[in-house]
């Protein structure tokens, strides 16, 4: 057996030590393929919207943003053109859904009526939701009574009667434009998405990472911005989706009981002079479309929040996961499945008797 010198054993780590250069240089290197590149993290924010029912309001969703956008192009008719030879004609060829007690074309006025719905919808839930992230964010990151009179102000809108509210400073104006009338929407809206907000954000800023932030002497604005809200993303993005559909609603409703002026053509507008023409129930051309559109928004609206709601919870993140590996495998998702083993007889000890 060789025992090492005493030479041996004081140069063998300097052998292996690596250099100052060297530990400069991998220290500038760029990652490896472990971190995750730009591309990944692109996909990951839109990770959401990857199940079928995500897809499927997607896809209704970008029909009826393309028909708002291409109204004039879809339209065969203006939505106010009159044919006097056509009076509450049933749907032909010539128009497809029908014509109302003036000769107006309902497939042009659906047409045209899809750009305020929308409009009016996104733009209030734009508003609504930059109001509630401001309050609810702020009043889940300070504490004291600037955190309890942002609550309070919260509750009082939660609490306050949205129909009636807005039917009242609606009709403070002659002609309302979509801009009020969205503005509207969004000061009845807001509430409900600042509590949960709120309530996320104090639970985040007792987490770890918002503590080293703090100790790091980060300041607050950056705090909220780079270390909170990129984990409330997926909160933000369902209580927009969700205050889109109460916006529809609002309008359709504030168009139907006759708030909102015949000017502002949509949906709500022409269930308007569908009742007060006596189209119900016999003239079902008039009415039935733009309810079906109403219908049809809410309902990919809803299936877009369900894709939002599976990517935030993890317990129905792991059952969508595992139905869609059912599916890959064949086997229905609504079947119960048992696995059956084949039953052996007991084997008796040696010796032992029948009875």
């Amino acid at each position: 057996m060789t025992v090492p010198t005493t030479t041996e054993l004081t140069t063998a780590p300097e052998q292996h030590a690596p250099s100052t250069e060297t530990m400069a240089t991998a220290a500038r290197a760029p990652k490896g393929p472990s971190g995750p590149s730009a591309l990944a993290r692109i996909g990951s924010s839109f990770a959401m919207f990857r199940n079928r029912k995500s897809l499927t309001g997607l896809v209704i969703l970008g029909v009826f943003i393309l028909v708002a956008i291409f109204a004039d192009v879809i339209a065969p008719y203006g939505p106010l053109d009159k044919d006097y030879t056509a009076l509450k004609q049933p749907p032909s060829w010539q128009h497809l859904f029908g014509t109302s007690h003036m000769g107006e074309d309902i497939f042009s006025q659906i047409v045209y009526g899809t750009r305020g719905v929308l409009i009016v919808g996104f733009l209030s839930a734009i508003l609504a939701t930059v109001i509630a992230v401001a309050v609810g964010v702020t009043a889940g990151i300070v504490t004291g009574w600037k955190s309890e009179a942002l609550s309070a102000l919260t509750n009082v809108f939660l609490v306050l009667p949205g129909l009636p509210l807005m039917i009242i400073i609606a009709t403070q104006f002659d002609n309302p434009s979509l801009l009020l009338i969205a503005a509207v929407l969004a000061l009845t809206g807001w509430a409900w998405g600042a509590r949960v907000l709120r309530a996320q954000t104090m639970s985040l800023r007792n987490r770890d990472f918002v503590q080293a932030a703090r100790a790091n002497g980060e300041p607050l604005g950056r705090i909220i911005t780079v270390e909170m809200l990129p984990n409330l993303m997926a909160i933000i993005a369902s209580s927009f989706v969700g205050t889109v559909t109460a916006a529809i609603l609002g309008l359709t409703t504030l168009a139907f009981i006759g708030v909102i002026p015949i000017t502002n053509l949509n949906w709500g507008t022409i269930l308007f002079w569908a009742q007060q023409n006596g189209a119900f129930p016999d003239y079902w051309w008039w009415y039935v479309p733009a309810g079906l559109c109403i219908a049809l928004l809410g309902m990919s609206l809803s299936l877009i929040n369900f894709g939002i709601d599976e990517y935030v919870n993890p317990r129905l993140r792991s059952a969508g996961e595992r139905a869609r590996a059912m599916r890959k495998k064949g086997i229905k998702v609504s079947s119960a499945v048992t696995a059956v083993r084949p039953v052996t007889a007991a084997k008796k000890p040696a010796g032992a008797k029948d009875a």
